[in-house]
């Protein structure tokens, strides 16, 4: 998969995954405001829409395409895991930050694989699968920044998420701006602490 790769000067890593248009440059500075001090892997969706990159496919706007959604977590997962190996870091004390689309494909491998953030960063996420069974406790600490005017991800979507992390065991704070599905200075601040907090 095409991303970047910084190593930094403490033993965290960031996975900052883009929205639908991005690429593996655009949350960089993001990461580096949540931790200067951490490396960064910053990877590109390989779903072509449009020109678009994206992490998985989806049927129309708001609608995704479950099965695409677990081939391609399931690259992504293989990715993550390869390039700890590669570039020597520690898999327990992988974080996430994630928006709108990388959002979805992160909360994705959290319900699919056991353990495989500390914690996760979401800002927009939808609820990935209509119907889920995780057969296990998500051991993480998420903090969903969403918006009470976003035209894609209705706020009963974002409860209903918060509802499976919460069933899950999933220690989870969240935070509704009066924004749409664009991504605010304050949720921003609030997840930085929430990171700071939370992986000392």
């Amino acid at each position: 998969m095409i991303h970047i790769y910084k190593k930094g000067n403490n033993d965290k890593t960031l996975l900052l995954l883009h929205g639908t248009g991005g690429d593996e440059y655009d949350l960089l500075e993001i990461g580096k405001y949540i931790d200067p001090n951490a490396n960064v892997l910053s990877v590109r969706g390989e779903v072509n829409e449009f020109g678009q990159n994206r992490f998985f496919k989806r049927l129309a706007v708001g609608v995704l395409d479950e099965e695409d959604l677990r081939i391609q977590s399931k690259k992504l997962y293989d990715f993550i895991t390869e390039s700890s190996k590669k570039y020597g870091f520690d898999l327990d004390k992988l974080s996430l930050f994630g928006y709108s689309n990388g959002a979805n494909i992160a909360t994705s491998l959290l319900f699919l694989y056991e353990g495989i953030f500390r914690v996760a960063l979401l800002a927009h996420p939808m609820m990935p699968y209509k119907a889920i069974d995780i057969p296990f406790d998500i051991k993480a600490d998420v903090f969903i920044a969403a918006g009470l005017n976003d035209p894609l991800v209705p706020v009963s979507m974002t409860q209903k998420l918060i509802e499976t992390f919460k069933t899950q065991n999933a220690l989870v704070k969240a935070h509704f701006g009066k924004e749409g599905h664009s991504f605010s200075n304050e949720a921003l601040n609030l997840m930085a602490n929430f990171y700071n907090e939370h992986t000392k």
